[in-house]
């Protein structure tokens, strides 16, 4: 049997604290027990500050999500890439871009010219996905089509909500899945806005979700809830519990 993969949380989830005190979040994370961590901005820091940060805390950067499709930005990420030691780099779009196939097209444009100028450079290149490119059918997996070097970073959730089955979608494109986001709640179709809840607390076969992904290239487990009625903190905490305690994915604690 494969051995659990290593938990990481998206920072994202812990935006409203970390904007006011972003090395106490770090630390908060690190006395949870979460490994490793991945990045969504550094909230006014130097990168290299806060790899001695997560170093000195014993965790790593799992990824990050970055502004890849911004070619003004392109020297940023790749410092911010550098200063924390990434392998994975991701980015996403948005609702439009999936609006029609040429949209879909143009998306893949940019997203195979990003992969040339970073893959050299050993970077895997993966894209985050929300509902849209499940909401109807073919669009997610045109763009993945398209772009046969890219590696889906796969939220469960927004598969869910998009109306796709998390674990037939992990299995399709197991091969190049090294990121899977692993968040929780009602995933209710018709109404994206309700909140998300801890991991094992929402609508989700968490345990068959990850069973899925431990047959796959999965490296990361990442918890990420975008919002939730219940303090955040408390439901990073709760999720990890139940991720670790389940044997689900490794931590620290």
């Amino acid at each position: 049997m494969p051995k659990p993969k290593p938990l990481s949380v998206q920072l994202y989830s812990l935006r409203e604290t970390a904007s006011k005190d972003f090395i106490g979040v770090l630390r908060q994370v690190a006395d949870i027990g979460y490994p490793c961590v991945e990045f969504a901005g550094m909230h006014g820091h130097c990168p290299r500050q806060i790899r001695r940060v997560i170093d000195d805390l014993g965790m790593s950067a799992s990824s990050a999500h970055l502004p890849l499709f911004d070619p003004a930005k392109r020297s940023q990420v790749e410092d911010e890439a550098c200063a924390l030691g990434l392998k994975h780099i991701v980015g996403g779009f948005g609702a439009k871009d999936f609006e029609s196939v040429d949209a879909v097209k143009a998306a893949a444009e940019k997203v195979n010219e990003v992969i040339s100028y970073f893959g050299p450079k050993g970077y895997t290149v993966s894209l985050h996905n929300h509902e849209w490119e499940y909401s109807g059918p073919g669009k997610g997996d045109l763009l993945l089509e398209l772009c046969p070097r890219a590696c889906p970073q796969l939220d469960v959730y927004w598969v869910k909500v998009g109306g796709a089955c998390p674990v037939d979608v992990i299995k399709r494109y197991g091969n190049r899945t090294h990121l899977l986001h692993i968040k929780d709640g009602p995933a209710d179709p018709k109404d994206r806005s309700l909140p998300m809840t801890a991991v094992g607390q929402g609508t989700l076969n968490i345990p068959e979700i990850v069973r899925a992904g431990e047959y796959a290239q999965v490296e990361y487990l990442i918890v990420e809830l975008d919002k939730c009625a219940t303090d955040m903190l408390h439901a990073v905490r709760d999720s990890y519990n139940y991720m670790t305690q389940r044997s689900l994915a490794t931590g620290t604690r």
